[in-house]
């Protein structure tokens, strides 16, 4: 891991934040700047969303924030409750000289942190595109994780036993090493990084702080000028009951909201980037008036 790490430099710019580095990429010039914000364990988000917001970049200006424990950013002690979430975020993006408000693009638990930011913060906010993401009642219906399987699985990956899954094994459990979206080196990188942020300590942190945070969020009022459209995935509709019913629910507070439904799996992004990248921008142009 200390001889990766020496050759596996960051692709955008690392900044200070309590006390750890994270990792910031942008890219493009748009008059609208979208933040993309991570799903729990994506370890990559950068490069994860990269055949999203590749069909986007010509339109507007895009930024992947990498929490810590993810991507090229350090690992941390930080609490995971949604106010330091959303601080650590906010002040990377100042460090880094972005401007909002901002067009949030949150892939499932991420949601989570968009819609607190739009309660918050409604004048940095300028829509929302959720990828199958998360709403405040989402916890109510998620299966509860099991601890022990998760210690384990954080003590397998930390001795480094994950390197010796097979290539088709992280193909399955990575769609996009099958995509022409990323080079060789780029895989290459991606590959590194899940070796070193694989159930890091702050990822069981997250799951830890996830029922205190839907319940705060829950306790404020939805921002329902703040447009909304979001994308639900028909696989994990079929797996938890009610997914989609529970999404549709609560953009039935929004007062501009749509949301469509994708014959594919949770991370919607890796097959569907090209419909969600044309009904994206459809939306975008007719609420941003």
């Amino acid at each position: 891991m200390k001889k990766e790490k020496l050759e596996n430099t960051p692709i955008g710019k690392l900044v200070k934040v309590n006390e750890n580095n994270i990792h910031v990429y942008a890219e493009g010039d748009g008059k609208n700047t979208i933040i993309f914000l991570s799903g729990h364990g994506t370890n990559c988000p950068s490069l994860d969303f990269k055949i999203l917001w590749k069909q986007m970049v010509d339109n507007y200006r895009i930024v992947v924030v990498e929490r810590s424990g993810y991507g090229w950013s350090d690992t941390s002690n930080t609490p995971k409750d949604i106010d330091t979430v959303l601080e650590e975020t906010r002040q990377s993006l100042k460090l880094t000289g972005e401007k909002g408000p901002y067009i949030l693009f949150p892939h499932s638990m991420s949601g989570l942190e968009a819609i607190y930011w739009a309660q918050k913060h409604p004048n940095e906010i300028k829509a929302i595109v959720g990828l199958d993401a998360c709403v405040p009642k989402t916890y109510d219906i998620l299966p509860k994780e099991n601890k022990a399987k998760l210690f384990f699985t954080y003590i397998i990956s930390r001795i480094g036993l994950s390197r010796y899954m097979p290539k088709s094994d992280l193909e399955q459990h990575f769609p996009i090493l099958n995509s022409r979206i990323l080079n060789d080196v780029e895989k290459k990188k991606y590959i590194q990084i899940f070796y070193k942020n694989s159930f890091s300590k702050d990822m069981l942190r997250e799951i830890k702080y996830m029922k205190e945070n839907s319940e705060k969020i829950s306790k404020l009022e939805p921002p329902i000028n703040i447009p909304m459209l979001f994308f639900i995935s028909k696989e994990q509709d079929n797996s938890i009951k009610n997914w989609g019913g529970v999404i549709i629910n609560y953009l039935s507070n929004i007062t501009n909201s749509k949301n469509y439904f994708l014959d594919t799996g949770h991370y919607v992004h890796y097959n569907k980037s090209d419909i969600i990248a044309e009904k994206s921008k459809a939306f975008l142009k007719d609420s941003l008036l």
